[in-house]
């Protein structure tokens, strides 16, 4: 079967291709057919939907309910449209997966990793499974790195080697002669990984934006020795210091993708990094405030809905997910694409913190603040954490040059600013940043978010 997706994936790469070329008009016109065969597939073969949209089959998207991850676990067996999809089962199946089997011998399934709560379980046709992997592709062609049949291309991916999570899945699935893959998962220490990279020399390398930060130092501290022509970063938020290590030690702009395991690719850079171009042919992506009203281009809201085009094993209309986004207002990018871009992205919404004012209220502080002064600090990688009594800053290779207290009266300055109410800030030195259970190391974890 894996053959025959290999086979498939470029097939709908050549169709994505030629959508980047569209006009805006056109691809309007792709969204709206393809929005209204979601509908029509959603209503007639999922009995949640059913329900849910009652009466509001010819209600524009901006008026049908939002769907969150509680209500779609809750209501898993009724969402699917396959009656052979049970969630107990699946979940059961998870615990003992192997690397790239598949559930029943046709689903290909992962679950998130559950840093907003509960864990999303998700599930794909081979057909679906196809489409994603050629989202996931974009990129690499916009990167200049192309996988395809008769170009060999040796990919690393440094994420997480759980079987379950989408970044294995996929990276299991892509593995063959023509595109050899190292898996390597981001808690390794840092010396197995080096070695290992280096014996393997990938082409193209792919990790989260934390794990690629400390490959950079470690390259330009003469204890990696690879040569990447392309290198991309996703997952976590893509910093303007990590970006100046990757250039410094492998002479090019990191690519930054924008996706998740609901959506596979959301958004991405071209090779002008303008901005990340919007995947408006596979996802409508509503960026809106706490209440779920839209915001304007140049705001950054509270959390982003998304409508899935091709999704059909579950369909998802007006899914919730907990990501800042802000939505570009510069002018047209000179690749021509008629995507949308957006300029930043903040991380999720736990990673902004919530802390009180000198007058009494709540001040919510985003990520970008803390980015202010930490981005600037000579160290390989650090990590705040919200406590009860305070903040906890964890920083790995901090420079000899710069004092704990240093970093400390940064911070206070920035939230001073703000009008924070003075609060403990304790700076601590760390051979390593803790990370969670799929190996993302967060920046920034809010009071609420689960330890590591």
């Amino acid at each position: 079967m894996r053959t025959s997706l290999l086979v498939k994936v470029p097939r709908a790469r050549r169709l994505l291709r030629r959508r980047e070329a569209w006009t805006t008009a056109q691809l309007a016109a792709h969204q709206a057919r393809s929005l209204a065969a979601l509908r029509e597939h959603a209503r007639t073969t999922s009995p949640f939907y059913q329900r849910f949209h009652k009466g509001l089959d010819d209600a524009p998207l901006s008026e049908l309910p939002v769907l969150t991850k509680t209500m779609l676990m809750e209501h898993f067996d009724d969402i699917v449209t396959s009656r052979d999809l049970h969630l107990p089962e699946v979940q059961a199946f998870l615990t003992g997966m192997r690397p790239g089997e598949l559930y029943r011998d046709r689903y290909y399934v992962a679950a998130t990793g559950g840093t907003t709560g509960r864990p999303g379980v998700f599930a794909w046709r081979p057909d679906e499974w196809a489409g994603v992997l050629a989202s996931y592709s974009r990129p690499y062609a916009w990167g200049r790195a192309p996988l395809s049949l008769t170009r060999r291309a040796r990919m690393a991916v440094v994420s997480s080697t759980t079987p379950w999570h989408q970044s294995a899945l996929v990276a299991s699935t892509v593995d063959s002669p023509f595109v050899p893959t190292l898996r390597l998962d981001a808690g390794t220490p840092l010396e197995e990984l080096t070695a290992r990279l280096d014996a393997f020399q990938p082409q193209m390398l792919v990790g989260y934006a934390s794990i690629l930060r400390l490959l950079a130092d470690a390259q330009a501290e003469d204890q990696l020795h690879i040569a990447p022509t392309a290198t991309f970063s996703a997952s976590e938020v893509l910093t303007e210091a990590t970006r100046r290590s990757i250039d410094h030690a492998w002479g090019h702009q990191p690519f930054n993708v924008y996706a998740a395991t609901e959506t596979a690719g959301i958004a991405a850079e071209c090779e002008h990094h303008t901005g990340l171009h919007l995947f408006e042919d596979l996802v409508v992506t509503e960026i809106v405030d706490e209440n779920h009203h839209p915001v304007s281009a140049g705001e950054f809201g509270a959390k982003v809905l998304v409508t899935v085009l091709g999704s059909r094993t579950i369909p998802l209309i007006r899914y919730e997910m907990s990501d800042s986004v802000r939505l570009s207002t510069a002018g047209p990018c000179p690749c021509g694409m008629p995507f949308l871009r957006l300029d930043t992205i903040q991380g999720r919404e736990q990673e902004a913190l919530r802390l009180t004012g000198t007058s009494g209220t709540d001040i919510v502080v985003q990520p970008i603040v803390f980015h202010r002064v930490m981005d600037t600090v000579p160290l390989s990688a650090w990590q705040i954490t919200q406590n009860t009594d305070g903040l906890t800053v964890l920083v790995v290779g901090l420079a000899d040059v710069v004092a704990p207290e240093d970093v400390e009266a940064g911070l206070r300055r920035e939230l001073d600013r703000l009008r924070v109410s003075h609060l403990a800030i304790t700076v601590r030195q760390a051979e390593r940043i803790p990370r969670t259970a799929i190996g993302k190391a967060p920046l920034i974890r809010a009071l609420h978010a689960p330890p590591p």
